[in-house]
């Protein structure tokens, strides 16, 4: 596990960059920020570290060349002003990085490529390959042709998903803000930033905001989920201002700069983490206390006698997400029953399934072999 104190022992490191940190107030590159970055970025790669850049931008340079006052609403737009961003954006973080004689190879990804356990796997191939043959992939989601329901939604989670991917060592994300406060510090001038953050909570949850700057879609909110994605995959997690010189310098030189998300120590294996984070959540099942703390510190399987609640359609096989009576996510699995079924039979003890359903191929509703926990 990676502390501030071992950082510089990091050796894959994620960086995730944002739309507000690469462009001007008017929507254009900002190529001096740019090249700041690159040049921090060939340097931690001279310094034997494997580099994957995850950068927003593409829209924003978009806007650039078609004349674009204002970020683009609807989603053909969007679509529309990636297209012609999206190789922009790469000219020139091709030029840049080929100045500090480093090879980047585009990689764009869309959910499916997570969603479908083959192209996750895939997925893994190609970057692990590339980062092998010393090329820093830079990634963003596939834009042009995403819809909604094959969208990631935000580079935040990404990020994180790809950080999951390759079994980073170091997530890092560069934003217009610090990192984590104790109250908007926009609003609140005593507000705090948080150095370090060993368990995602409610209460850290409920410091997020919603969306951040007009030319960003993720806020504070989009980047604490990322870290759950981080931290469950066994990935440090650094917040962190894009604004700030040589913010990378720092963050890996262990100094006291950003918020820092402790990961959990132990991985999850490849199959696990395609489970609880690549997969789509199909339903949500709301479990009662007893449950709760039989899945958390005995390593049960799901019974049906600790649901409370059953949300969505889903079948037999589908992902699902088991939730705390206060709402607290603690687990996602595949679901050996469908909604349908598990609404009929929460509640029930094991034996009285067969009275039910007339069958009863499944003594859980999620085997704890097929089971991730996240807290």
């Amino acid at each position: 596990m990676f502390t501030r104190e071992n950082l510089t022992r990091a050796k894959r490191v994620v960086v995730k960059v944002g739309t507000s940190t690469l462009t001007h107030s008017t929507g254009k590159l900002n190529l001096w920020r740019i090249e700041k970055l690159v040049r921090e970025l060939a340097d931690l790669a001279n310094q034997g570290k494997e580099i994957i850049l995850v950068s927003s931008g593409a829209v924003g340079a978009g806007m650039d060349v078609l004349g674009l006052a204002e970020r683009p609403k609807t989603i053909p737009e969007k679509q529309a002003a990636a297209a012609v961003g999206q190789g922009r954006l790469m000219h020139t973080y091709d030029k840049l990085f080929g100045e500090y004689g480093q090879v980047v190879a585009q990689v764009l990804l869309t959910r499916e490529d997570s969603v479908k356990r083959t192209r996750y796997t895939n997925s893994r191939n190609t970057l692990l390959t590339l980062l092998k043959m010393g090329v820093i992939p830079v990634i963003n989601e596939n834009d042009v042709v995403a819809i909604d329901e094959l969208k990631i939604g935000d580079n935040d989670t990404l990020s994180a998903m790809v950080a999951s991917i390759v079994d980073a060592d170091v997530l890092i994300i560069l934003s217009d803000i610090e990192g984590v406060f104790t109250d908007n510090p926009q609003i609140n001038l005593d507000a705090k930033l948080i150095s370090e953050i060993s368990d995602i909570t409610p209460e850290i949850e409920a410091l997020a905001g919603g969306a951040g700057t007009l030319r960003g879609t993720g806020g504070m909110y989009t980047k604490i989920q990322a870290g759950k994605i981080a931290v469950n995959s066994g990935v440090t997690m650094i917040i962190a201002s894009g604004l700030q010189e040589g913010i990378l310098r720092q963050v890996l030189g262990g100094e006291n700069v950003g918020t820092l998300f402790l990961s959990k120590e132990n991985r999850l294996h490849v199959r696990k983490k395609w489970l609880a984070f690549g997969a789509r959540i199909q339903g949500v099942l709301t479990v009662d206390k007893g449950c709760e703390q039989a899945l958390l510190s005995g390593g049960s399987s799901l019974l049906a006698a600790g649901i409370t609640a059953v949300t969505g359609e889903f079948e037999h096989g589908n992902t699902i997400s088991v939730v705390a009576s206060e709402g607290r996510e603690i687990a996602r699995g595949i679901a050996n029953y469908s909604g349908t079924e598990t609404k009929k039979i929460m509640g029930l003890h094991t034996n009285e399934i067969s009275a039910i359903l007339g069958a009863k191929p499944y003594d859980e509703i999620i085997h704890r072999d097929n089971m991730v926990l996240l807290v």
